[in-house]
């Protein structure tokens, strides 16, 4: 059998493993700084957890994990009549939020609200892979729940910002408010079609303008007029818009009033009190956008929506979330507001790659600071006690196995960049010291054991 993974999975080796742990760590740094306690959830829900949740697409793109035992027996022997609850009762996580609020719900007795959780584990699509696009993949989620405070979309923002910026990935911060959609659905008279407009809405990045349209007309949605809904324009300091775009904003509003939506006009009111704080106590160092056509295509947002692009690659959002007014109400828990942002790690990694950012950092170095090349048996149990002794310094040190010749046991510590190797034969047990090489100047030196540490510290 030809060994293979299953598409949209990747394998990654150990010196992709020490470049995504920065990233894992750098996320982490961050939402620790800002205070966020981490938890974690199983890689499974009852299906009952996740359907419904994420709109009809995203329901399509749920994995199902199939019951065993005497059901699938069942199915063999297809004698019986099988309920589909009986086939399958759990799924693979989809997202990191949607668990979250269960776990809210489950252990409230437990928290302290508000709540400031942060989460980095795998999730899963049943998606058509393709670049940027996986099956399997890392978030990294930052939530703040039992709060209705725009401060907190502002902190997320903060947030976005930092991480970014120590990344060195240019970006730009797309916001919206599902409350402005809402408005223009109740413009347009779509009121009871909500679902439909924002669906289509989110195809924008896919299949482009001519395609929503169209898509539009097929669900009958023919009244809206999309060429005068969607606006994209920068969010200056103190909101002042450039290029009259501020004035497309008044005209937004005032069509709001004209038609009594006050939930359009509340939405308007919230992105403009988090753009003004975000600039009044933020020196960003990433743009922020204003984009109407901005729609999050999961059901449970209500309020602000929140989606970052990389600048300088084309890939789409590398960071996205929003408000969610009621999730927990699902599960028992009704009235605890709740806003996130999750950070897709897999695509971060592209970006990074793709922009050589990788390549100033020396994340390529092996964890192992020091080798012992392995001469014998005697030599063996002497330098498997030094090795026990840097190992209780902190210091990450490794004895080679097996007594190959000094050629292979020099080229494995040069492949694994191994900046220091030990070699400790008869002469130097007698003497009690041990001929250190460093590996990349070539240099050698006969040190005390009390030393190494010392000599590998310096460097």
């Amino acid at each position: 059998m030809k060994p293979s993974i299953p598409k949209g999975t990747r394998d990654f080796s150990p010196a992709e493993m020490q470049r995504r742990n920065y990233i894992f760590e750098t996320i982490k740094s961050v939402f620790l700084l800002h205070g966020f306690q981490q938890i974690e959830t199983p890689a499974m829900e009852n299906l009952s957890v996740l359907e419904g949740k994420y709109g009809e697409e995203g329901d399509k793109l749920l994995f199902r994990i199939l019951n065993s035992g005497p059901v699938l027996e069942q199915i063999r022997n297809s004698k019986s009549e099988i309920r589909n609850a009986d086939v399958t009762e759990k799924g693979l996580r989809y997202d990191l939020t949607v668990p979250f609020a269960r776990y809210v719900v489950q252990h409230r007795n437990e928290i302290t609200f508000p709540f400031k959780r942060f989460q980095i584990q795998q999730v899963w699509r049943a998606d058509r892979p393709q670049k940027g696009r996986y099956r399997e993949f890392y978030q990294c989620d930052a939530d703040i729940i039992g709060s209705n405070s725009l401060l907190n979309e502002v902190e997320l923002i903060q947030i976005v910002d930092k991480v970014f910026t120590q990344f060195k990935i240019p970006v730009t911060i797309k916001v919206n408010n599902r409350k402005i959609l809402q408005g223009i659905a109740e413009l347009y008279n779509l009121k009871e079609k909500f679902k439909d407009f924002i669906i289509v809405l989110d195809k924008i990045e896919k299949i482009g303008l001519e395609g929503v349209e169209n898509e539009l007309k097929e669900k009958g949605l023919t009244q809206i007029n999309i060429r005068t809904v969607l606006i994209r324009q920068s969010i200056a300091r103190g909101l002042k818009f450039t290029d009259g775009s501020d004035m497309a904003l008044s005209d937004i509003n005032n069509a709001f009033q004209k038609c009594e939506s006050e939930v359009g006009m509340k939405g308007i009111t919230e992105v403009v009190a988090i753009a003004n704080t975000v600039y009044e106590t933020t020196e960003l160092k990433n743009s922020i956008e204003f984009d109407i056509s901005l729609a999050r295509g999961l059901d449970y947002y209500t309020g602000a929506i929140i989606e970052v692009k990389a600048k300088d690659v084309q890939i789409g959002s590398v960071c996205g979330g929003g408000r969610y007014d009621d999730l927990t109400g699902i599960f028992g828990l009704p009235n605890v507001s709740g806003v996130g942002i999750s950070f897709g790690v897999d695509r971060i990694y592209d970006v990074m790659e793709e922009l050589k950012l990788f390549d100033a950092l020396q994340t390529e170095q092996s964890s192992t600071e020091i080798l012992f090349v392995n001469f014998g048996e005697k030599e063996e149990i002497f330098c498997l006690k030094l090795v026990t002794e840097l190992r209780s310094a902190g210091i990450a040190a490794e004895l080679y196995p097996d007594r190959d010749k000094i050629k292979k046991q020099m080229s494995y510590a040069n492949d694994r960049k191994i900046p220091f190797v030990a070699l400790v034969g008869e002469e130097e047990m007698k003497s009690g010291k041990v001929k250190l090489k460093d590996m990349n100047s070539g240099e050698e030196k006969l040190v005390g054991k009390e030393q190494i540490a010392e000599m590998i510290g310096k460097k």
